[in-house]
Order: structure tokens, then sequence, then C-alpha cells
């Protein structure tokens, strides 16, 4: 089966399926209290380009670069749904978000997952993140796990605006 990744809206039905099924799967492992979800309209921001895969037509995986002051890139809403995991689109779509940052010159990469995804953190590792402190003006938790990949030299991860997921 043939699967695609380009840059899209996220305004599209498929896409809010897609999303509204990451936040649940996000809900049943986290309180609701410490989840801060990006929306689709807020994911439309200039300020942020989404990838999606699509396997027949239909989007079946996403992820996000959201732009921050100082050449920070924030990785966003990376989801698979579960009859496509472990097939490589995820890599395949961290991927492209990271040529996406290193084409406009972003210099480090952050990100915060879940205390419970396993399978984040290895994608994450795998291609070179690193375990870090709290980033961008996200609280420490013990529900959070954040990561960080520097592309170039000189910036910081301090805390900055941005904290939907």
């Amino acid at each position: 089966m043939t699967i695609t990744v380009a840059a899209e809206s996220p305004l599209s039905e498929d896409m809010r399926r897609l999303i509204a099924q990451l936040n649940a799967t996000l809900l049943a492992l986290t309180p609701a209290e410490y989840c801060s979800h990006m929306t689709v309209e807020h994911m439309a921001g200039s300020d942020t380009t989404v990838f999606v895969a699509r396997a027949q037509g239909a989007a079946v995986a996403c992820g996000a670069l959201r732009r921050h002051p100082g050449g920070i890139g924030e990785v966003k809403r990376m989801y698979t749904e579960p009859a496509y995991q472990s097939r490589g689109v995820g890599a395949r779509i961290l991927g492209e978000i990271e040529a996406l940052a290193r084409r406009e010159g972003l210099q480090r990469l952050v990100l915060e997952t879940g205390h419970q995804h396993a399978a984040a953190w290895r994608l994450y590792e795998r291609a070179g993140f690193a375990r870090c402190p709290p980033v961008l003006d996200y609280p420490p938790s013990a529900y959070s796990v954040f990561y960080a990949k520097t592309m170039g030299e000189g910036v910081d991860a301090g805390a900055r605006p941005g904290r939907d997921r």
C-alpha cells in the first residue's frame, strides 16, 4: 500500500477525525487538567505547518511543526492510527518536519510527549532527540516527557509561548 506524506491544511473532515482520535488517545492516558490540545483551528495558523500521511486517500497519520521565536521549532500533534503504527509512517512525518525546520534555518526542535508513550519515545530517540528539562512554557509535570534536538548552534529552548499540544 502506498502512503503519501504532504503538507496540508488541518481543516479537512478527515483531519478533524484524526485529531479527535489523537485527543481521545491522550485523554485515556493523561488527566484532562494536564492536557492542552492544539485544535485544528490553531494548527491552521501561519506559525504551523501540518504534515498528513494518507493511505488510499484517507488521512492515517499527522504531525506538525510550530515555529517559535529564537529559531525554535516545536514538534506537535504527532499521531498515527493504530492500523498504521510500526510501519515507519511516524518517522516519515518526523523526517518531513525536520527537513522543513532545516530549510527554514531553525536551530532547535523541541517537544512534549506523554509519560506513557513509549513508542513515541523510541521514535524521537531514533531520530536523535534527547530527553531534556521542560521546554517553552510547559510546566514540569509527572505526566510529561520533554525532548530536544539541536539543528544548529547557539539557541536555548528556554521559556517561550506555546503550550497547545
